[in-house]
């Protein structure tokens, strides 16, 4: 149901006190007044430094001896108050760990019923005293919806029209990621980003959105905004998995809804080290124009009992409240390493915060694409791997002769060097069995020496460093030899493999 609907029936069906959660003081009073004025209720705003607006008109009470505090004030003034009125008491939750406060509140429960009155209690979160809980109903006020939205960008629109030196018109693709980069933002922050991508910009523009939604990752602590700074041309090879995230950069879409489509989950990567699981994962962002948020597990547990429950639904929050966006957990096996000993050793908070983990990707309904990146397969517990938890699961594999000549032609070329000047299948030979990382140390490795000797680096520089790294797949050849047999049967490959 509609949250005005849902509070209208509220008010109509006499429930004495409504506890509304949400940030947005402005939006919710219209929301009361556009409630209140077809029932014929009018409608009292309370705040501890404006007093009641407007002033009540006291049917009852005797004289005061000497001034009540403010918030026992404002529940007198309830008391004293006509029949067919409803209070919005603004900020009131802090003062309800008042014994007193408590008692009154109760105390007024059963008289607003008889009087069709009703209390309207509004705060950013919910601090309910259990003495409380049968007399109060729990609204989530939920940020704007799309049409919200929708209407405060046709209003800034309407405000620019006429301006020559602002580009106002929109597309209907670009009006539609615009609505759905908004998402997550309050109607005020909503007018204050567009505002100020007109005054930097002259336009409306998608990155100041982007940038605005990291304010609320960098408030909450649990999580870490990465701008999208690489993309999909600075990978080389994965053709299939490049594939496949192509043919969903317009699944957050409308039309993508209205075609049946659900939208997607996310995707685990599994391969050896440093094989650019994850680089693709960061380029995932830009190519999608989405935000970006790390999930560190590290900062999920705390040292209070507890606080790595709460702390691990709160990132979860945030990561819904600005999505559509892109939340990267990386190294997943480490964040719940020793998930089969945790009821011994921390007394089971690793498998709460799992399972909490788990359900969420299991039953989100908020546009979050997950993309989780794994080294060691057997440290994943295989619920983790089910069908439903992602929408697939790729392997990386070590780059074959094609891709290592890719990989040198973009570190070359992203390090100024025009990548023709080089023999890159000669390079590809003799790196055979190397790694991303691998291949961009050799490279690096190559400007320093040239660098050290005041000349430009060459060929003979790159085969050199070539020769003198050990690479991992020679150094754990069993550990990537036992990874790749397991995932040649159970996983997708993220590349066409020529070798």
């Amino acid at each position: 149901m509609d949250v005005a609907k849902e509070i209208g029936v509220l008010i109509r069906a006499k429930y004495p006190i409504l506890y509304l959660i949400s940030w947005e003081e402005r939006r919710v009073e219209k929301t009361l007044r556009d409630i209140c004025e077809p029932l014929n209720r009018s409608l009292h705003t309370w705040s501890i430094t404006q007093g009641m607006k407007p002033p009540v008109n006291r049917t009852s009470g005797p004289p005061k001896t000497q001034p009540l505090p403010g918030e026992l004030e404002a529940l007198a003034l309830v008391h004293e108050a006509p029949d067919f009125s409803v209070f919005l008491l603004k900020d009131f939750h802090s003062y309800m760990r008042d014994p007193r406060v408590v008692r009154l509140l109760r105390d007024l429960a059963e008289r607003l019923k008889s009087r069709s009155q009703t209390l309207v209690i509004m705060a950013p979160t919910l601090l309910l005293p259990l003495e409380l809980e049968k007399e109060v109903t729990v609204i989530d006020f939920g940020l704007p919806n799309q049409e919200d939205i929708e209407k405060t960008l046709d209003t800034a629109i309407a405000a620019v029209k006429d301006n020559p030196g602002i580009r106002s018109k929109l597309k209907p693709v670009d009006r539609e990621r615009l609505i759905k980069s908004c998402q997550g933002l309050t109607l005020d922050e909503v007018e204050s980003v567009l505002a100020k991508s007109l005054v930097e910009s002259r336009c409306f523009d998608l990155d100041t959105i982007i940038e605005e939604k990291q304010q609320i990752v960098r408030k909450s602590g649990l999580l870490e905004y990465y701008p999208a700074s690489s993309k999909l041309a600075d990978v080389g090879g994965m053709e299939l998995l490049k594939e496949w995230l192509d043919k969903r950069t317009r699944a957050f879409s409308n039309e993508a809804r209205r075609f049946g489509i659900p939208a997607p989950k996310g995707i685990l990567l599994i391969g050896v080290q440093g094989c650019g699981k994850s680089l693709i994962a960061k380029t995932v962002a830009a190519h999608w124009s989405l935000p970006m948020l790390r999930l560190d597990i590290g900062r999920i547990f705390g040292s209070l009992v507890g606080q790595s429950e709460e702390n691990i639904r709160k990132a979860i929050a945030v990561s819904e409240s600005v999505s559509p966006c892109i939340l990267w957990a990386d190294e997943l096996e480490k964040g719940f390493a020793g998930m089969g000993g945790s009821g011994v050793s921390d007394s089971g908070t690793t498998a709460r915060v799992f399972a909490t983990f788990l359900t969420w990707m299991q039953e989100k309904t908020k546009p979050v694409f997950l993309i989780a990146t794994a080294n060691d397969v057997s440290a994943l517990p295989p619920e983790m791997l089910r069908k439903g938890r992602f929408d697939e699961i790729f392997f990386v594999d070590l780059p074959d002769a094609k891709e290592r000549e890719e990989i040198f032609k973009i570190h070359l070329e992203k390090r100024h060097r025009k990548s023709s000047d080089f023999n890159l299948l000669e390079l590809s030979e003799q790196s055979r069995g190397f790694s991303g990382a691998e291949i961009e140390q050799v490279v690096v490795g190559a400007l320093y020496s040239a660098f050290e000797e005041k000349r430009e680096v060459s060929q003979k520089d790159l085969l050199c460093e070539t020769k003198t790294t050990v690479p991992l797949s020679v150094m754990m050849r069993e550990d990537v030899d036992e990874l790749r047999n397991w995932a040649q049967l159970r996983t997708r490959p993220a590349s066409k493999r020529e070798e």
